[in-house]
């Protein structure tokens, strides 16, 4: 596994030489990175193919883990730490006069990926391998995936994220594996020997082409592959598609993650690209079972595959493997229903009802004739089921179709023997509320695992120094078992390490204002309180509420009122259907523009939006974070990770006790973070009373009055309208995210954060106790869970291959 310097320099300068006919002092980054990449690849692929081979030696249970998003950032830094070859390449480039982060820079972050959800996907396939067991992705390989996105007078714009267009150098394209989807057409049931065989006519045939991805295991010899499906045409139905937009139709298939849901033709893609990738995995896997694995008895299929459904989206995999067990191999409707249950499991990733899928009946009839069949059959035999053992109520309330929907998220529960939430409270609710009548039914089903990150990216790649602090102080083992780091807390009164921690944090600090002043030419200083709140825009998340206290400190330095220096710094998308979202951002950069330009403050506050919030920036900004803005209305938000990951980095949490914010807590201990707002008792308190009058607040609490104002008089240039339309959402009775209710604790907690700053001697303290209990959520541990509690794999033994 080990490479030495002169080793690679001789591999490298080969790869620039064969690629490009040219000596490395005259290669370009761009060039560099390929020939890189090449040197990389050639590394891991005789561990990959030996992985498959043990895979089928062995016979051993793999998952497979469908999910819309995948989000890995770029591969680079993380295979050659990964192959345990970082800190070698990294000298040895240095030997040669080059910079091993700017070559990396060449490469484009994979697009494929929103959020939370989709990074999460990645981490657990890069803990999968990490922790040697077998595990595949299976998505859909977006070429612009989500957009890139520019500001254009403040305002939110679109532009194709054309991520492919210098080729995937990690991915390979697997023509051999290709399968079919049908979509549309008409189907009926005709009896063959006494079997009811579907007969299609009509409709569309599309090729599914994987493009597979090696997910290399952190120095421990597994690769792991990530599967992500191309729609084309087959060649056999040429014809059949004469035109250029005829064309487009199968092409634009797998061209955007999340299409404008807001008409019918964006819901019919989105509907279209679930069942897409579904379809294609579940094929492939069991082509695999049979040919592979030569094995026919579908009854033993709990036994070598598990299936995990991440959110609703992959959810018609229950469907699906109903059609190809009972359709195409002929298993009867009793077995084939005991398979699914056993190879299916569930992760749920929200308690809001908008965020659970459902598709209207007709569509799903005109698109997937024979999975809208399967899934009607489904649904009477759970009522017919359930019919004298509950009440009708409860039967309606949890069947899959009613009122000409199909819901998601209960044919996912309905259809898996394993349905989990991703922190304690979020699973709590579910139990107790959203989903409490399942829960009375299935209680053996439900179980908790909280979400978790890969500490070897955000603190070995994207920190260095903290990492190599850690090194110097508790040893290396840490790396590789991070409940060492508990060890860290043993230096809590050491000067000279809480000195350091703070010189890394000020080191990462001036790295990012020097990026700062480069894409926005704004100088921020260094010595500020950086004040992070990077995540998905929504107004559950309430970057509304840090709008509102931005506004807050404004209008105090106007008055003279003092307040120590701080940099607020936002990263998020709006969706693009989401009106109020990209109002959000508009106002947020109005306020930016006028605050920072404003010599009367004297450059006490700044606030930096930056645009196209993704992996890589997030490795530039959470390192810098000295405060983690986890603000989400209690209740509303499912875990999080951003909160992990923005404390491993020694940022001090202002939280609501959301998500896994109170594991968080749990962790660090109450003088190690900053809580405040409503619970959940009292969010559950108002949504039951409808008692819940912003307005009242308002009129009685002139600080919180003249905040808002700030929004419609005028203050903010260029965004009346826009202003108007928060100041009337924050206002309006029952507002269910409760961003005044919670904005006078807010300004409390704000203001410990300003005592505490005062202290770098125990702010570093602070910083130390979250680095050391970051642990707690190392993604590695949350896999483990998974792996023997609902997955039920064992470890893969592979033989590691000499490089």
């Amino acid at each position: 596994m080990q490479l030495t310097k002169d080793e690679f320099k001789k591999k490298l300068k080969n790869k620039v030489n064969i690629y490009f006919e040219e000596e490395l002092d005259e290669a370009s980054n761009s060039e560099l990175y390929t020939a890189l990449s090449g040197v990389v690849r050639d590394g891991y692929a005789p561990q990959w193919r030996r992985t498959r081979i043990s895979e089928a030696d062995q016979g051993q249970k793999q998952v497979y883990y469908f999910s819309i998003e995948f989000l890995p950032g770029t591969l680079l830094k993380t295979n050659l730490l990964n192959l345990g070859w970082l800190d070698t390449v990294r000298a040895a480039l240095s030997d040669l006069g080059l910079d091993l982060d700017k070559i990396a820079a060449a490469e484009p972050d994979m697009a494929l990926g929103n959020g939370g959800l989709g990074r999460l996907a990645a981490a657990f396939m890069d803990s999968l391998a990490s922790t040697g067991y077998t595990g595949n992705g299976n998505g859909i390989r977006y070429k612009y995936g989500l957009f890139k996105q520019k500001f254009v007078n403040g305002y939110q714009k679109e532009l194709p994220n054309d991520w492919l267009k210098k080729d995937d150098h990690w991915e390979v394209r697997r023509e051999s594996k290709s399968v079919l989807v049908r979509f549309g057409g008409k189907v009926r049931m005709v009896d063959d020997n006494g079997w009811m065989t579907p007969q299609y006519e009509g409709g569309d045939v599309v090729r599914a082409v994987p493009y597979d991805t090696a997910i290399v295991g952190y120095r421990d010899g597994v690769t792991n592959t990530l599967r992500l499906w191309d729609a084309e045409i087959p060649p056999e139905e040429e014809l059949s598609y004469p035109t250029i937009s005829d064309r487009r139709r199968i092409e634009d298939l797998t061209s955007i993650l999340y299409p404008d849901d807001s008409n019918y033709e964006g819901r019919l893609l989105r509907l279209k690209q679930e069942y897409f990738f579904v379809s294609a995995g579940l094929q492939s896997i069991l082509d695999y079972y049979v040919k592979k694995l030569g094995n026919k008895d579908f009854t033993k299929l709990p036994d070598y595959v598990a299936v995990h459904i991440n959110d609703t989206h992959p959810a018609m995999a229950i469907a699906e493997l109903m059609r190809l067990l009972v359709d195409e191999h002929r298993v009867d409707w009793e077995t084939a229903w005991d398979i699914t249950l056993k190879v299916m499991s569930y992760t749920n990733h929200t308690i809001m009802s908008e965020a659970m899928e459902k598709w209207d009946t007709n569509m799903l009839s005109q698109l997937l004739p024979r999975i809208m069949q399967i899934i009607t059959e489904i649904d009477r035999r759970y009522c017919a089921y359930l019919n004298g053992q509950v009440s009708n109520d409860v039967i309606e309330r949890t069947r899959i179709i009613k009122n000409g929907q199909v819901q998601m998220a209960h044919l996912a529960i309905i259809g898996s023997h394993s349905i989990n939430g991703v922190a304690a409270l979020h699973t709590q609710l579910l139990e107790t509320k959203v989903l409490k009548d399942f829960y009375n039914l299935y209680p053996d089903r439900f179980n908790n695992k909280t979400n978790g990150i890969t500490l070897r990216r955000w603190l070995q790649i994207a920190n260095p120094e903290l990492s190599d602090l850690l090194d110097q102080t508790i040893g290396k083992d840490w790396r590789k078992n991070s409940d060492k780091m508990l060890n860290f807390e043993k230096y809590y009164n050491d000067t000279l390490v809480l000195e350091r921690i703070n010189q890394i944090k000020l080191d990462n600090k001036k790295k990012l204002a020097e990026f700062i002043k480069e894409q926005m030419g704004v100088e921020v200083d260094p010595n500020a309180i950086f004040d992070v709140q990077v995540k998905r825009l929504h107004e559950y998340k309430r970057q509304t509420l840090k709008l509102l206290h931005i506004l807050k400190l404004y209008q105090d330095l106007k008055a003279g009122i003092d307040h120590p220096k701080r940099v607020v710094i936002f990263g998020a998308k709006a969706a693009p259907s989401y009106v109020f979202a990209k109002q959000v951002i508009k106002v947020i950069n109005e306020t930016a523009n006028m605050i920072n330009s404003d010599p009367d403050i004297n450059g006490k506050l700044k606030v930096i939006f930056l645009e196209n919030y993704d992996v890589s920036l997030a490795e530039k900004i959470i390192p810098a974070a000295d405060v983690s803005e986890q603000i989400s209305t209690t209740t509303k938000e499912a875990s999080g990770t951003s909160n992990m990951k923005l404390m491993a980095n020694g940022a001090l949490t202002v939280a609501t006790m959301d998500g896994a914010n109170i594991e968080i807590a749990d962790a660090v201990g109450e003088d190690n973070i900053i809580t405040f707002g409503l619970n959940k008792d009292q969010v559950y308190k108002y949504y039951a009373e409808h008692s819940y009058h912003p307005r009242e607040m308002y009129e009685s609490d002139p600080v919180m009055k003249k905040t808002v104002d700030a929004l419609t008089d005028g203050t903010i240039p260029n965004c009346f309208s826009e202003g108007q339309a928060l100041a009337n959402k924050f206002l309006s009775d029952n507002e269910q995210f409760f961003v005044l209710a919670d904005f006078a604790d807010y300004l409390k907690a704000q203001e410990k954060v300003e005592q505490e700053w005062k202290d770098k001697h125990s702010w570093a303290q602070m910083s130390l106790v979250n680095i050391a209990h970051s642990e707690r959520f190392d993604v590695d541990k949350t896999i483990e869970r998974y792996a023997q509690d609902i997955w039920h794999l064992k470890k893969l033994k592979v033989e590691k291959v000499d490089h």
